[in-house]
Formats: structure tokens, C-alpha cells, sequence
């Protein structure tokens, strides 16, 4: 039997603004073409299906439409939701769906009831394990003693144990939504802390032939059966070299026999640039970026003036814009109190534009500064 293991997918995320959708459509497109190639029988989805609780309605379009395209590609799928996700949402007309090869696991009294997928070697048990916020998953699980996600997820891989115990022989696959020490984060991915703690350790998941984890956005392998597959797309310019990808999962009789990594399309790359803006605006190496998701540091003395237009008009695509001067600012750090104890309006609306952008004020934007300010003292009076 064989598997394709993906999560994270966060449909209707924007990147700095920008609209993903299409990039999204494109890709998990892709991994419909991929069932078809591969023979997968099975795709595990594990958690943040969307990126909020409650979707657009054009974020379900595209996440209804995947879904669609893999299913009519020949694969079953199996489905859990993540802490972005609504589980209630994601899970509503379950039983219907399952008729139709859509096995949506989102609640915490099913955790132990798997999936049956059958091959010439028999079943393969897949269970589910919806994303468990601590707090009320220690009640709904009846462990009000359990503390944090190794607690609860404690007691989740008990119960999944426990039913395993009951079918000798049976390989099992498990999808969980978490963060397993030893996995690498990045910028893009909301924190699960509770009481400063997050992680929990991967014996957690002992027992069960392959983990599919979800929730940090690199492929990463924590153990041959322990992995992350990471999310589709890139979300944060710390990902920007990471090469994103999913797991195919192969099952023999006795179970895992080999998983192997496919990196997937990029729609859209990402990258960074730095520099003085005139130089950014005409330099002919640049021109590979035209089409890139871009980060601009520019470096000029004094900020430039209208920065983030003048680029997109060379770069449509520019997302985010930092101003670093080069060599630094050459001001000192200042406080409010000591930035405006024992100075005149004017010198502190010098010292503000000094900050801000650079430079000081020029003497025909200081006779501006002189008027702003003499029109507030009469309106002042006039109250």
C-alpha cells in the first residue's frame, strides 16, 4: 500500500499581503497528478487544512477542489485538523463523506477508532489524531490529571495502543498534529505553547508502523517512521531555501518498507534583496527576480521617499520593505523623556525626522515645520 503524506496546506494564508490562492490551487493540484503517477492509495492530510477557523468562501472552493482532483485521481483520503482549523467545521457531514473516500477524524472520542484500508496483505489501521489543545482535551479525554501536549497526546497513543492490541497483525499509520523535539520551526508557524512548553518527545509516538506528523513547515525527518512533510508552500522568507515536498510512504506485509521524498513546484519562488534603491531599480542582474515573492532591505543614508512603489514598479511582487542604512543609524537609542526634556517643539520635530528617516530636516521643509506648528499654537488658543 502506498501513502502520500502532506499537511499544512493553510489555504487562504496570504504572504505579506498577497494573495495565495492561485499558487495554492496550482500546487495541490499537483498532487493530484502525483496519486495518478505514484498509484497512491491513500493521501494523509495532517491538519491546517485551512488557515482559519472559519475560511473564505473562496478558500473552501480551492481546498474543496483539491480534494476533489485527488480523489478523482484514485486515492482515499484521510484527514485531521490542526490548530488553525475548526475541527467541528472541518469535520461536519463526516459520515456522509466517508461513503465517498473522504475520511475526515476531527474528533477526540474517534481518535481510537481507525480507518480500514485493505491490500493484498491484509488492513492497514489509520488513525487520526485531532489537534489537542491541552486544557479541554485532558477533560474530553478523561485525564484531568494530564498535563500539557505530552499528556494529552499521552493518552491519545494509549487509547490507539489499546485498540491496535485488539488486531494482531495489523500495520497502523498514525497523522498528529504537534511538535516533536527535535523538529526544526520557522517564522510561519503559530505557536502551540502552553505555559512555555510546546514540544513533546517523539517516544510519545512508539508503537505504530508510520507517523505522519504536521504543524512545522520543513520536511524533516525525526525518525524513519517519525516525519514531517511540511508545508506545500513557503510562508515565511525563512523558508525561502527550503525545498518543499511530501512523503510517499510504501507499505509491505510486515510494514514501513520505504518512504522516499518528492519535492514539489514552486509557483512562486522567493527571494531576498539588498541594496541602495537606485541601484536596486536599474541593476540588470536583478531581472531574474522580476517574477519572485522579494524582501528589500535598501541601505541608502537617508530613507528613500516612496520606497515600496518605485519598486513594485520594477518587481510586481514585492512583499516586504526594511530600511537598514549602511555602516547604521548614527544616533543613539533615545528615550521619550530624554528626546524631548528641555527642547523647543521645532527642535524636537528636527530630531523626530532625523530619527525616522536619516537626515534633518532642509531648511524649506523646516519653514514648513515653523508654520505646522504656529497654526497649532493659534488653534491651541482659540479653545
Amino acid at each position: 500500500m502506498r501513502f502520500l503524506h502532506t499537511s499544512d496546506w493553510h489555504v487562504g494564508r496570504t504572504f505579506h499581503g498577497a494573495d495565495l490562492l492561485a499558487e495554492q490551487e496550482a500546487v495541490l493540484g499537483h498532487l493530484a497528478d502525483l496519486v495518478a503517477g505514484e498509484a497512491i492509495d491513500a493521501v494523509l492530510v495532517a491538519g491546517d487544512v485551512y488557515d482559519r477557523a472559519v475560511p473564505s468562501a473562496e478558500a473552501v472552493r480551492v481546498a474543496t477542489a483539491a480534494v476533489a482532483r485527488i480523489r478523482a485521481a484514485g486515492a482515499q483520503l484521510i484527514v485531521t485538523p490542526g490548530n488553525h482549523d475548526s475541527a467541528p467545521r472541518l469535520g461536519a457531514f463526516a459520515e456522509f463523506a466517508a461513503a465517498g473516500g473522504l475520511h475526515l477524524r476531527t474528533t477526540v472520542g474517534g481518535l481510537a477508532e481507525p480507518v480500514l484500508l485493505d491490500d493484498a496483505d491484509g488492513p492497514v489501521a489509520v488513525y487520526g489524531i485531532p489537534y489537542l489543545e491541552p486544557e479541554p482535551a485532558r477533560h474530553a479525554l478523561g485525564v484531568p490529571d494530564a498535563r500539557g501536549h505530552t499528556g494529552v497526546l499521552t493518552e491519545a497513543m494509549r487509547r490507539i495502543r489499546a485498540d491496535l492490541g485488539t488486531r494482531p497483525g495489523v500495520r497502523s499509520v498514525v497523522l498528529a498534529h504537534a511538535f516533536v523535539t527535535g523538529g526544526e520551526p520557522t517564522d510561519s508557524e503559530r505557536t502551540i505553547a502552553v505555559g512555555g512548553v510546546e514540544q513533546v518527545p517523539g517516544s510519545v509516538f512508539d508503537g505504530v508502523g508510520y507517523v505522519a506528523l504536521g504543524h512545522l513547515h520543513g520536511p524533516q525527518t525525526l525518525a524513519e517512521h517519525l516525519r514531517y512533510s511540511g508545508s506545500p508552500l513557503a510562508y515565511s522568507f525563512s523558508e525561502a531555501r527550503q525545498r518543499k515536498s511530501v512523503w510517499l510512504v510504501d507499505f509491505d506485509a510486515r510494514g514501513l518498507a520505504d518512504v522516499r521524498r518528492h519535492e514539489l513546484p514552486v509557483p512562486r519562488a522567493l527571494a531576498t534583496l539588498r541594496g541602495e534603491i537606485e541601484d536596486l531599480l536599474v541593476a540588470p542582474e536583478h531581472d531574474r527576480f522580476l517574477e519572485h515573492f522579494l524582501s528589500v532591505t535598501v541601505t541608502d543614508r537617508v530613507r528613500p521617499v516612496d520606497a515600496m512603489r518605485r519598486l513594485r514598479e520594477r518587481f510586481p511582487f514585492a512583499v516586504h520593505l526594511e530600511w537598514e542604512p549602511e555602516g547604521g543609524h548614527s544616533g543613539a537609542p533615545l528615550r521619550y523623556s530624554d528626546a524631548v526634556r528641555g527642547r523647543s517643539d521645532i527642535e524636537v520635530s528636527r530630531s523626530f525626522l532625523d530619527d525616522c528617516r536619516g537626515a534633518p530636516p532642509t531648511e524649506s521643509e523646516e519653514q514648513l515645520l515653523f508654520r505646522a506648528l504656529e497654526a497649532a499654537d493659534r488653534g491651541a488658543l482659540a479653545k
